[in-house]
């Protein structure tokens, strides 16, 4: 009998993300699909298996390669999946992606932001989860 595990663990457990619940709240918002069907986190997965991801704006790929339980390292974790979004998608991220190790920095003095600084900047970064067009279109 092939191995299953639920799909929130699956991708939790190979670090697609950070947290099971970020894993699951992505599922109940309709951001994994297999196919064109949105997956509940329950839904067991096998081998073979192709994951469409909206992550942080990003249309990602994957394809179960061998199932995994437990979270462990990204280099046990490698081949458990392959990648297999399109080159346009991250070249995308990896160009948004570029600049963003450095923590963000005020003026020496400034103390924190207000209320309404929080908009601006929020509001200058933008929401790019806001976007739901999919790659089905």
């Amino acid at each position: 009998m092939a191995k299953k595990v639920r799909v929130d663990k699956w991708l939790w457990s190979v670090r697609i993300f950070k947290t099971r619940t970020k894993a699951t709240d992505a599922c109940k918002s309709g951001k994994v699909k297999i196919g064109e069907v949105n997956v509940k986190p329950s839904l067991l997965v096998t081998g073979g298996e192709i994951l469409f991801v909206r992550k942080e704006g990003f249309n990602l790929v994957f394809k179960v390669v061998d199932i995994i339980e437990r979270r462990v390292s990204a280099v046990l974790a490698q081949p458990c999946y392959e990648n297999l979004t399109p080159e346009d998608e991250m070249n995308k991220f990896k160009s948004w992606y570029v600049g963003k190790g450095a923590p963000e920095r005020r003026e020496r003095g400034a103390g924190r932001p207000t209320k309404k600084d929080r908009r601006e900047i929020d509001g200058f970064k933008g929401d790019m989860d806001e976007d739901d067009s999919w790659m089905f279109e």
